[in-house]
């Protein structure tokens, strides 16, 4: 294997260490894959500063302030609630960037609007509103899961690139 390659989430950690930023998780279907992901890497509590696992609406109401009127609206799958808490974790952190992933990973749950494997992530900064952007991700659930922690890792980057 080329040890020029690396994972992206030790790609991620290198650019937030550089940047001297710091990076907080808000997660739902992922149920902590993301802050896992992250903190596998030696040297990480030098950039990951918090995470927070939501997978209730009620959490993600008394957690990360995530309004219930935009929950009942929308609900937890979409995208105001993915920019949401992203929000939260902002505002309830001193992290310089937050991730936030809310999705339905199966096998049930689903719905003609939003079928399994459809997954909101949501980035964003101190300087920017936060953006979200919604996959439809094949697989088993585990297979959804592990999409949705790549994709979540890949826009951090595109964050701090």
């Amino acid at each position: 294997m080329d040890p020029g390659l690396r994972s992206p989430e030790r790609h991620l950690g290198q650019r937030l260490t550089a940047a001297g930023r710091t990076i907080a998780t808000a997660e739902s279907c992922t149920g902590g894959g993301i802050a896992e992901r992250l903190t596998a890497v030696p040297g990480s509590s030098a950039y990951v500063e918090r995470g927070w696992v939501t997978y209730t609406n009620a959490a993600k109401e008394a957690l990360l302030g995530v309004p219930g009127g935009v929950l009942e609206r929308h609900g937890a799958v979409s995208e105001p609630v993915a920019r949401a808490m992203v929000q939260g974790a902002l505002e309830r952190s001193p992290a310089d960037l937050a991730l936030a992933v809310t999705g339905i990973a199966g096998p049930g749950g689903g719905t003609g609007e939003k079928p399994v494997g459809t997954v909101w992530i949501g980035a964003g900064g101190r300087d920017a509103a936060p953006e979200a952007r919604r996959f439809v991700l094949p697989g088993t659930r585990g297979e959804v899961r592990w999409r949705t922690v790549n994709a979540a890792i890949a826009l951090a980057l595109e964050l701090v690139e």
